[in-house]
């Protein structure tokens, strides 16, 4: 505890890189993110430390601690943007013209586009890597947000639920390598494409 204490004293006073590089407040907690999330990607969930991620942005090991008291609040903040970015997703997708079925076919596929692209967050996102959910509001408010928001593109609260249901349990069984719809061989990239055709032959229904 005095450690941290002292940590976070040194950073208050100083943002400075190790490259003698300083940071504007704003521009180094989004510096510090952005280091995160690339190591979430490209490495793995147990290099993401708070000393890993000052390492990267090029700054103090104490930096950090202006805007993160602790490992566990760096991977709240990373899900929270993870959260709203899908939801863009899928705003985006929903404006999609034609049928009920077509809409549900470009949702799902925006879902799968942002799990193949950030297949780390996603498992952090929605994983057991945050055992204390219940400590942060904040973080369970955002998750609600995408099943809200799949069911306002549909106007059906429960059509949307079922959507969401289906499209995120496909995601994890692709991401824990349980069933293969072609990314063994070829990557995370054809998840979209093969999820429509799922996706269509699942929710194709006599509303059309």
């Amino acid at each position: 505890m005095d450690k941290e204490r002292d940590q976070s004293a040194a950073a208050l006073a100083s943002a400075k890189g190790a490259d003698g590089r300083g940071y504007h407040h704003g521009d180094l907690r989004n510096g510090l993110l952005e280091a995160a999330r690339a190591i979430l990607e490209e490495e793995s969930l147990a290099a993401l430390t708070l000393r890993a991620v000052a390492r990267k942005a090029g700054v103090s090991h104490a930096a950090p601690y202006r805007h993160f008291p602790n490992h566990e609040a760096l991977l709240v903040e990373l899900s929270i943007e993870g959260f709203d970015e899908l939801r863009e997703a899928i705003a985006e997708a929903a404006k999609a013209q034609g049928s009920e079925t077509d809409k549900i076919a470009s949702i799902g596929s925006a879902y799968m586009r942002f799990v193949a692209a950030r297949p780390a967050l996603a498992r952090l996102m929605f994983g057991g890597q945050l055992p204390n959910r219940d400590q942060f509001p904040a973080l369970g408010l955002k998750a609600d947000s995408i099943g809200a928001e799949v069911g306002a593109a549909l106007s059906d609260n429960a059509l949307g639920l079922a959507v969401w249901a289906a499209v995120h349990g496909l995601a994890m069984l692709v991401l824990e390598n349980v069933i293969d719809l072609g990314q063994r061989r070829s990557g995370l990239h054809v998840l979209p494409a093969r999820s429509e055709i799922i996706l269509r032959s699942l929710f194709a229904t006599a509303r059309d």
